[in-house]
C-alpha cells in the first residue's frame, strides 16, 4: 500500500447453485490465497453464497437461513484477516428480498449495499425474486449483527485515505443511472462490482468497454468480478469473465471460460494516480456531503509487491499495434498547428537550422507536410546548415541529403569566423571550452536563422523537444527562440520512434534516398555538437553521457509532469519499468539529475515560444505547466537524498 498501491483481486469461487455450505469452502479458499498474495480488496461475484440461477429457490426460506449461515461461518473464520472482502448475499427486510454485497474485514460487517436496478428484461428474470432499494441507509440485523444498509455508501481507510471504495451490483453498470456516478462524486477512488452476466456472443467485448469506460469517465479503478462455469444450468452459461481497470486503462482480465486457471484476477490500482487525476480535472466535482455514509476500516501500510507493467516508455501506448496511429496523429498535429502558423504570419518561408541530428529532422519533416497541407512546394522550406567547431562530416552530410532528399531549399552557412571575432570582441580565450564557448556558437546560429527569415519574408521553426525543455539542456536565447517550435510537446524517445516510422513510410514509398538518410540520423549519437570531434573526427560530446540516457529521463518526466509523483516513487517505478537494463544506481543518478536540472531551469521554459500540444503532458507556460521560476528544489531532494 506504499506510494498509493493497493493489491485487488476479482474472485472467482466454483459455485455450487443452492449450496451455501459447499460454496463458502470455495470462498474461504480463494481467501486464504488471496491472504498470502497480500490482497487488500477482494470482489466475489453476484450471490456467490446461493449461487445467481436458484430461481425460485429464493422464496425458500431454507436456502435464505443456509446463505446466513456460511455468511457467519465466513466471518468467524476470517477475523484474523485484514482484507476487506465483498460477498454477494440475498438478505430479506422487512419481508422484500434484495441482491446484496455484503462488505465484511476482520470478522465484522462494514455495510450492505443492495442492487440499485433490478433487471426484467434479462434471461433469469431478477424482478421476480429481487426488489430495488434506492431509499435512505438504514441500520438492519445479519448474523447477530447491526450493519448499515443502502445503496449511499463509501468504505474509507483510515490508514490510506487514498482508499476508498463503493460498491454496485452488474445491471447497476448497464442502466442510464449508475450509482457509480454518485459514489465516486462523493469521493469513491474505486468502485468494485459483483456480477453474474452469463456469456452470449460478443458480450466480453461490450462488458471490457462498459468497465474500461466508466473507469475512465468517472476517474476510479474498476474491479469487475463475474460468476463462473459452476452457475451455468438451464438455459445460462456463464464463463467467469472478470476486469480490472484503471482510469479508462485495462489493467488485468480474466477472459472467459479460464476462471479454473486464473480463480483470482489480481493487480494493483494506484491510488496516487487517480487521486492526481482527480485533483486535476475540476469537472469530477465532489459533493461529500451529498447524502452518503462513510464506514471506516484500517490496514497496515506496508509495501505493495507490484505484478502490474510499467510501461518503460509511457509516452507510446503499451501495444506497439495502436503506435502507426500515434504518430500520425503527432505528426498532423504538428504539421497542421504550423501551417496556421505560417498562414496568419503571412511567412514566405519556413526557415529551420538542419544539424543532421533527430530533432531538426523531424521538425523539417513537419515543414514539408505543412507545406502539402498548404499546397505549396517543399522550396518553401529553407533548411539552413551551419557548420561549425564540433560539426562532423557525417551530421553536415546528412543534413545536405535529407534536405535533397525532401525537394527543400538549403543554405550553407559557416559560422566559425564570426564566433571567433565575437570571442574576441568578449575577450573569450579560445582554448576555455566552457559553457561561453558553446553558448555562442548556439547563439550565432539562432541569429542566423533569425536574421535569414527576415532576408525572405519567413519564420524559424524550432526544433528542441520537451526533454531537453525539462532538463534546460537550451541554450537561452539561442536554441530555446523560434517563431514556433514544432517539437516542443514531444520527447526525445517519442521523436526517435516517429523518425523511424517516417523511415519505414519512405523506404515503402520507394524513397530510398530519404529512408537511408532517416536511418542513418537515428544511428548517430545525439549531441549538440558544440566541442570539436576526437582524432577519427567523430562526435565527441555525447548528449546522453552527460545529461544521462532520454529513456530514463522521459520516464521519469512523463510520471512528474502526469500525476505529480513523489521522487520516491518515480524511482520504485523506475526499477521495475527498467529491471534488467539498468542499475538501481544508475537510476538514481539520473533521477537526482533530473531533479535538479528541472527546477534550476524552470526560467527557460517560462518565456516559450509557441508551439502545438500533442500529449497529455507538456510544458508550455500558457496551459500545460505552470512554475514559478525560482522554486526551490529542496523538498524534493531531500527525498533523493534519502533512497
Amino acid at each position: 500500500m506504499k506510494h498509493g498501491f493497493i493489491k485487488v483481486a476479482a474472485a472467482a469461487p466454483k459455485v455450487t447453485v443452492a449450496d451455501p455450505s459447499a460454496n463458502l469452502q470455495e470462498i474461504l479458499a480463494l481467501h486464504a490465497e488471496a491472504d498470502r498474495e497480500g490482497v487488500a480488496l477482494l470482489v466475489y461475484p453476484e450471490l456467490c453464497l446461493t449461487g445467481y440461477t436458484c430461481a425460485d429457490l429464493f422464496f425458500s426460506s431454507v436456502l435464505i437461513r443456509a446463505a446466513e449461515n456460511a455468511l457467519s461461518a465466513f466471518l468467524e473464520q476470517t477475523k484474523q484477516s485484514p482484507i476487506v472482502s465483498i460477498l454477494g448475499f440475498p438478505l430479506v427486510v422487512n419481508d422484500k428480498l434484495y441482491n446484496c454485497a455484503v462488505i465484511c474485514q476482520k470478522g465484522e460487517i462494514l455495510g450492505v449495499v443492495p442492487k440499485s436496478n433490478i433487471p426484467n428484461h434479462n434471461e433469469q428474470g431478477e424482478a421476480r425474486f429481487f426488489s430495488p432499494y434506492t431509499g435512505e441507509v438504514v441500520e438492519v440485523s445479519l448474523c447477530s449483527r447491526r450493519a448499515p444498509f443502502g445503496a449511499k455508501q463509501l468504505f474509507a481507510c483510515k490508514t490510506l485515505p487514498a482508499f476508498r471504495f463503493g460498491v454496485e451490483i452488474c445491471e447497476d453498470l448497464w442502466s442510464a443511472s449508475l450509482p457509480s456516478v454518485g459514489l465516486c462524486e462523493a469521493g469513491a477512488l474505486v468502485i468494485a462490482n459483483l456480477s453474474a452476466s452469463a456469456e452470449l456472443a460478443g458480450k466480453s467485448a461490450y462488458r471490457r468497454m462498459l468497465v474500461t469506460s466508466q473507469s475512465a469517465r468517472a476517474t476510479c479503478g474498476y474491479i469487475f468480478s463475474n460468476c463462473g462455469a459452476g452457475e451455468s444450468t438451464t438455459d445460462l452459461v456463464f464463463g467467469g469473465h472478470a476486469l480490472i481497470a484503471e482510469n479508462g486503462e485495462l489493467l488485468a482480465e480474466r477472459p472467459a471460460f479460464t476462471e479454473e486457471k486464473t480463480p483470482l484476477l489480481i493487480t494493483e490500482l494506484d491510488l496516487d494516480k487517480l487521486a492526481s487525476e482527480r485533483r486535476r480535472i475540476s469537472t469530477n466535482a465532489q459533493k461529500v456531503s451529498h447524502g452518503y455514509l462513510v464506514n471506516s476500516f484500517s490496514i497496515e501500510v506496508k509495501e505493495t509487491t507490484l505484478t502490474r507493467k510499467i510501461n518503460p516508455n509511457p509516452f507510446l501506448p503499451a501495444n506497439p499495434a495502436e503506435w502507426g496511429d500515434r504518430f500520425e496523429t503527432a505528426l498532423a498535429i504538428q504539421a497542421r498547428g504550423l501551417a496556421q502558423r505560417v498562414t496568419r504570419a503571412y511567412a514566405k518561408k519556413c526557415v529551420i537550422g538542419i544539424s543532421g541530428g533527430l530533432d531538426s529532422c523531424l521538425a523539417i519533416l513537419v515543414a514539408v507536410r505543412a507545406m502539402d497541407l498548404l499546397g505549396r512546394p517543399h522550396g518553401d522550406v529553407l533548411g539552413v546548415t551551419m557548420p561549425c567547431f564540433g560539426t562532423t562530416n557525417r551530421t553536415k552530410s546528412n543534413a545536405e541529403k535529407l534536405c535533397d532528399a525532401l525537394g527543400t531549399e538549403l543554405r550553407c552557412v559557416s559560422i566559425g569566423a564570426s564566433v571567433r571575432q565575437h570571442f574576441a570582441d568578449i575577450g573569450q580565450d579560445e582554448s576555455m571550452r566552457d559553457v561561453t564557448y558553446e553558448n555562442a556558437q548556439a547563439r550565432e546560429r539562432t541569429q542566423v536563422l533569425m536574421d535569414l527569415a527576415n532576408m525572405v519574408g519567413g519564420i524559424v521553426v524550432g526544433t528542441g523537444d520537451l526533454s531537453e525543455l525539462a532538463l534546460g539542456w537550451a541554450t537561452y536565447n539561442g536554441d530555446h527562440m523560434s517563431m514556433y517550435g514544432v517539437n516542443g510537446g514531444l520527447p526525445k524517445t517519442f521523436i526517435r520512434h516517429v523518425v523511424r516510422y517516417c523511415a519505414d513510410g519512405a523506404e515503402s514509398d520507394g524513397n530510398e534516398a530519404l529512408a537511408a538518410v532517416l536511418r542513418d540520423i537515428l544511428d548517430t549519437p545525439v549531441s549538440p555538437e558544440l566541442l570539436p570531434a576526437d582524432e577519427g573526427g567523430n562526435i565527441a560530446q555525447k548528449t546522453e553521457d552527460l545529461v544521462g540516457p532520454y529513456e530514463i529521463h522521459d520516464f521519469y518526466i512523463y510520471h512528474l509532469l502526469r500525476f505529480g509523483y513523489a521522487p520516491d516513487k518515480l524511482y520504485r517505478l523506475a526499477k521495475v519499468a527498467f529491471a534488467g537494463v539498468y542499475d538501481d544506481e544508475t537510476l538514481l543518478k539520473w533521477l537526482k539529475n533530473l531533479i535538479r536540472r528541472f527546477f534550476a531551469q524552470q526560467f527557460k521554459r517560462s518565456c516559450l515560444p509557441d508551439g502545438p500540444k500533442v500529449g497529455s503532458v507538456g510544458l508550455s507556460p500558457r496551459g500545460d505547466w505552470q512554475m514559478p521560476s525560482d522554486a526551490s528544489a529542496a523538498e524534493w531532494l531531500r527525498i533523493t537524498e534519502n533512497l
